[in-house]
């Protein structure tokens, strides 16, 4: 199964051949993973190992505007700045497009606007690929239904499948091999005092991209074969914090979740370290201060900065201790 098959049987009626506007725009908002998403069990369609939770922050993420180019190739800019088309993002950013285009007959000016740092761990991708596919949308005018939307974003990044809504979101695994049954969808719960705080710590591009990452821990992790079964006892503990807003259930297992991603990590081969000093020495902070009473946890992606969850009524002592943090209100 290719990722045109997917296509095919999204567009069962055909791919318009021509944008039915000029300009096509779209936001899409970054996601947490509380509980993560590492491993494929299809590296062509990105078919996660396992299904995942994240939220989304609301106003961090994507923004992207794609105009009709007469040129006969693609113009990619993010944040202003024209990218060198061998570089990486770009290769990505046409590659997606080539699926929608098998005769090649139009190019796109794509411009991408992002307020979180990008490859830094703070879900770029998924943003960036699930606001690309929605300014799609808009520019052919499809009127896909988001959980379409939701299989098309993932061809291009497996998180991506996540960034369409705000709130809580389960990304479901699937077990069909075509991948019709991996998309995500909203959770119905709401939590208003529950607050996410992003701890930078450094915000250039990781020396190792989460794609090799992943795939390198798949293959030489001696602990891998363990975690799917950490992430279905994940998956429930979560869904049970949710359900009954019990804070220290959540705080508690999405901190354990990360860990143990990054413990996989750490016993692949070579080994995958994004830790930094800086995030252990967090971490240490974070450990002390519950401790002594301030409940606050963290989660951590395949970068070295931290996210920190806790409660609305600690937000004053959470930024006494981090000073340089931002905090996120997710349910205003």
């Amino acid at each position: 199964m290719k990722k045109s098959d997917v296509i095919q049987m999204i567009f069962h009626h055909g791919l318009a051949k021509e944008p039915q506007h000029e300009k096509g725009l779209a936001f899409a908002p970054t996601n947490i993973a509380l509980c993560k998403y590492w491993g494929k069990r299809d590296t062509e369609l990105n078919l996660p190992m396992t299904s995942s939770l994240s939220v989304a922050l609301p106003d961090k993420g994507a923004m992207t505007t794609l105009s009709r180019r007469h040129e006969e190739n693609d113009l990619i800019v993010l944040n202003g700045k024209e990218l060198a088309y061998d570089s990486v993002f770009v290769t990505r950013t046409c590659q997606f497009l080539d699926l929608f285009r098998p005769e090649k007959k139009w190019y796109l000016q794509v411009d991408i606007n992002m307020n979180i740092p990008v490859a830094a761990g703070l879900a770029s991708s998924a943003c960036g690929f699930a606001s690309l596919t929605s300014a799609l949308n808009d520019l052919f005018d499809w009127k896909l239904p988001k959980r379409d939307l939701s299989l098309l974003a993932r061809l291009g990044s497996g998180s991506a499948a996540r960034s369409f809504w705000s709130g809580f979101v389960e990304w479901h695994a699937g077990s069909q091999s075509d991948g019709m049954d991996s998309y995500a969808e909203p959770l119905a719960y709401e939590w208003p005092e529950l607050h996410v705080g992003i701890l930078s710590i450094a915000d250039h591009e990781k020396s190792v991209l989460s794609r090799e990452a992943m795939q390198r821990t798949v293959d030489g992790s001696i602990l891998y074969g363990m975690w799917p079964k950490k992430v279905a006892r994940d998956m429930v503990i979560l869904r049970q914090a949710l359900q009954v807003k019990n804070f220290s259930l959540l705080g508690g297992a999405s901190e354990s979740n990360a860990l143990t991603m990054h413990a996989t990590m750490l016993s692949s081969w070579p080994p995958i370290c994004y830790f930094l000093p800086e995030t252990i020495a967090a971490m240490h902070k974070i450990w002390d201060l519950r401790r002594n009473g301030l409940e606050v946890y963290f989660t951590e992606d395949a970068g070295p900065n931290l996210k920190l969850l806790f409660l609305e009524k600690n937000i004053k002592k959470v930024e006494e201790q981090f000073p340089r943090i931002e905090v996120i209100r997710l349910f205003e």
